[in-house]
């Protein structure tokens, strides 16, 4: 997940594992915004993709990350760790995840009548 920190909202995500598969994909759509810096944890990946003059390892600035992971697993019961009441299927998954953040930056879900 990418974040601005001085913004609400999420900018990019990925749905996947923690492997540097998952991140490339992550890599390939944040690398063109030409960010100063990236404040990540000390996830052995991450310096695989990101310069270290670039990088700021920093475990006590992730606390937005993991404020905006909290908050998508307020809203969407599918991401508790034990459910049995959703498909977790990734395309729902996806979707749900699309409509919560169309939801939560404009204010409403557009339906089709």
């Amino acid at each position: 997940m990418a974040v601005n920190n001085s913004l609400p909202g999420i900018l990019a995500w990925i749905i996947g594992d923690r492997s540097a598969k998952t991140f490339a994909k992550l890599w390939k759509t944040i690398k063109c915004w030409k960010c100063y810096f990236y404040v990540t944890d000390s996830y052995p990946v991450y310096p695989c993709f990101i310069d270290n003059c670039d990088q700021i390892i920093k475990k006590t600035y992730m606390t937005r990350i993991e404020g905006e992971n909290t908050r998508l697993r307020h809203y969407l019961a599918r991401l508790h760790r034990k459910t049995l009441c959703y498909s977790k299927s990734e395309q729902m998954l996806q979707l749900s995840i699309r409509l919560l953040l169309h939801y939560l930056h404009y204010g409403f879900v557009p339906l089709v009548t």
